[in-house]
């Protein structure tokens, strides 16, 4: 009967964490997305006048960065966390679950924007505070339709990045052991937001748009270094995310999960 019990409790724990991980990891990514139609000035963001270095010919290169790079470093903590307790699997289940809401997003956004405004809308967001005319409607399409190039690239780079870190993480833990938190999670980081840092702006702007090869790997080089430097910096965090599951979980418990998370270090 106390085993039993046992059991129903790691159970409990087991999936009452996971739940709770999903849920900032599939809110952060989504969010992410629709909130990485904006570009912001990193130099300007900090006070500091553009760097205006010039890169591979004629291509003037700033560190403007997308919105949506402001909280992807959350998501890779949560990759880190959901591959150490739950392994391959729970980090290919979560990543096939946020791509099918990503890609509903997308899809329910392109439907409403096809929508006829209401005539008081338009009369009401008009003009703007400046007193120029204003057309709030066009303003909703632009800021939230994203274009086909930027969904594939979006997807695909995402689910490859997720499979190579979790990868990449499971094989360094079988070197490392359960030891050294931070070897293995910037060493997946910076292995997988290589490939997601290109292969996003690649299809998007490349394949689909109208860039050069030097644009997009001027712009993939200022979004690869911030991705990892952040992550790099919020490693703290990471240790402090394993302190406080353990806690919850409980020393047993804990040991047990990631025993079982490290057993499968398959690509697939």
């Amino acid at each position: 009967m106390e085993k039993k019990i046992h059991q129903k409790e790691f159970q409990s724990k087991k999936t009452n964490l996971f739940i709770i991980l999903s849920g900032i990891f599939l809110t952060n990514a989504i969010l992410a997305e629709i909130i990485g139609v904006k570009i912001f000035s990193g130099e300007l963001t900090l006070g500091w006048e553009p760097a205006g270095w010039t890169i591979f010919g004629d291509y003037i290169l700033d560190f403007n960065l997308t919105a949506g790079a402001v909280i992807w470093p959350i998501v890779f903590i949560i990759t880190d966390i959901i591959n150490e307790y739950y392994g391959k699997k729970g980090v290919r289940k979560i990543s096939f679950i946020t791509a099918f809401f990503i890609a509903y997003v997308f899809f329910v956004i392109a439907g409403v924007t096809q929508l006829p405004p209401a005539p008081f809308w338009l009369d009401v967001n008009t003009p703007d505070v400046d007193g120029n005319a204003f057309n709030i409607d066009y303003a909703f399409n632009v800021i939230f339709r994203q274009g086909l190039g930027i969904i594939l690239g979006s997807l695909t780079a995402f689910l490859l990045g997720q499979l190579i870190d979790v990868f990449v993480f499971q094989k360094l833990r079988k070197i490392t052991g359960p030891k050294m938190i931070w070897l293995r999670a910037t060493g997946s980081t910076l292995v997988s937001q290589f490939i997601d840092s290109f292969v996003v702006l690649g299809i998007a702007f490349y394949v689909f748009g109208n860039w050069s090869w030097a644009q997009v790997a001027s712009v993939g080089i200022i979004n690869y270094v911030y991705k990892f430097s952040v992550a790099i910096l919020l490693t703290p965090l990471l240790y402090l995310g394993h302190y406080l599951i353990d806690g919850y979980l409980g020393k047993e418990v804990a040991e047990q999960m990631t025993k079982e998370a490290s057993d499968d270090t398959s690509f697939l």
